[in-house]
């Protein structure tokens, strides 16, 4: 008995893995999201912070591709490079910076809930590149298309509209404690900056998705060396953040770290956010594929909701609340229609294997010269089956063959 319970453990904590794999992702993302806003809002130059972040996660991931993946590297030619280099400037370079930016602007819990419109974005370019497929027809369609509007709506609203705090139990003395600080909350230019981090924050969002689109075509070639690939694209990145830096940031005291909470926010976003993430979304996607992967993202709002109210005394307006619903909603529409859509695909692929392996015999030859004839013979006196004669003209003897399927 204490065997069988055992080996239900067992099962039980292996059918598990990828689901504790994924909301510990996501508490590590969220915790990405507190630190970086208290590091920003100390002064960190947000350039400076992309460059060690990266260079951080270059140093981190390097060794892993350099002792797995050295054998059979593939060929760096100019177009793979100019690849890379388009990764690079999308991911490290304008995603970060713009989210960044849009996050010092904004709030944790804002960023995370414009987070939430990748799936719908990078659905939208993969239409335009014709990388998606769409039938108007199909139902699938129709929820990836439904859930792609309700969540531009949710993002729009998130953006243009606030409405009344919406008090947690536990914030609203947090908030009258804090209530000195909220002098500068009705200064015009608070208002000003929430409308250009919304926008910022929806650009990096964009390249975000650009960078996943470009990255499909550029597995194909690092199919069994996506560690190296991860590697080549930081580094590349970490260069060009250098240069950005150097072209925008003119002050060197920007660059002086110390042991506090700048140097705290790069190490923890590069080791967590880039290199531990890139590893554990890997093999759960291997094993459970990207829907799977994909549908916690929520989870991350939600955690860093809680943690910025605590930590933050983060406000939380109605506006955010009914937009990050409706954004959530539009999410998991998009990504039941790619569920739906892929176990379609799947039922293509395996019928026609099931026809051809079924029952399918070569019987005697018949005269044909050119072309393609179809005739039915009957097999076992009531079963019909139907008869395809196919040949190909030749120079002597024709090739005569009659292969006969259900």
């Amino acid at each position: 008995m204490s065997m069988e319970n055992l080996s239900c453990c067992e099962s039980f904590l292996k059918s598990s893995k990828p689901y504790f794999a994924m909301v510990s992702l996501q508490f590590g993302y969220a915790g990405m999201n507190i630190i970086t806003k208290i590091s920003l809002n100390t002064g960190m130059s947000h350039y400076v912070l992309v460059v060690y972040r990266h260079a951080i996660a270059t140093a981190v991931i390097a060794p892993f591709a350099f002792f797995f993946e050295r054998k059979a590297q593939p060929k760096i030619t100019f177009t793979i490079f100019v690849q890379l280099f388009i990764l690079g400037l999308l991911g490290p370079v304008i995603d970060q910076n713009f989210y960044y930016v849009g996050l010092k602007y904004t709030s944790p819990t804002f960023s995370c809930a414009m987070s939430n419109m990748l799936p719908a974005m990078t659905f939208i370019l993969a239409v335009l590149f014709r990388m998606e497929m769409l039938d108007v027809k199909k139902l699938w369609c129709q929820a990836k298309i439904a859930g792609t509007v309700v969540t531009v709506a949710g993002a729009m609203l998130m953006t243009i509209y606030k409405g009344p705090i919406v008090e947690l139990f536990w914030t609203k003395y947090m908030h009258l404690q804090h209530a000195n600080d909220t002098t500068s909350s009705n200064n015009p230019n608070d208002s000003k900056d929430f409308l250009k981090g919304s926008i910022l924050l929806i650009l990096a969002t964009l390249a975000w998705a650009s960078l996943f689109v470009l990255q499909a075509n550029i597995l194909k070639t690092y199919a069994k060396h996506q560690i190296s690939l991860t590697t080549l694209i930081c580094f590349i990145g970490t260069l060009q953040a250098v240069v950005v830096t150097f072209a925008m940031e003119h002050n060197p005291s920007a660059w002086r770290i110390g042991w506090d909470m700048n140097l705290l926010a790069a190490a923890y976003s590069g080791i967590v956010a880039s290199s531990i993430s890139y590893y554990v979304q890997g093999v759960v996607m291997k094993k459970k594929g990207p829907v799977f992967a994909t549908a916690f993202s929520p989870l991350m709002m939600v955690i860093v909701a809680i943690m910025g109210s605590f930590v933050l005394a983060e406000k939380i307006y109605l506006g955010g609340v009914i937009g990050a619903v409706l954004i959530v909603i539009g999410l998991y529409a998009v990504l039941w229609g790619k569920k739906k859509e892929s176990q379609v695909v799947n039922c293509e692929i395996s019928e026609p294997t099931k026809n051809i392996g079924s029952s399918c015999k070569v019987t005697e030859d018949v005269e044909a010269n050119n072309g393609l004839e179809m005739k039915n013979s009957e097999v076992d006196n009531n079963s019909t089956l139907s008869t395809i004669v196919i040949s190909s003209p030749t120079s002597e003897n024709p090739l005569k063959r009659t292969i006969q399927e259900p």
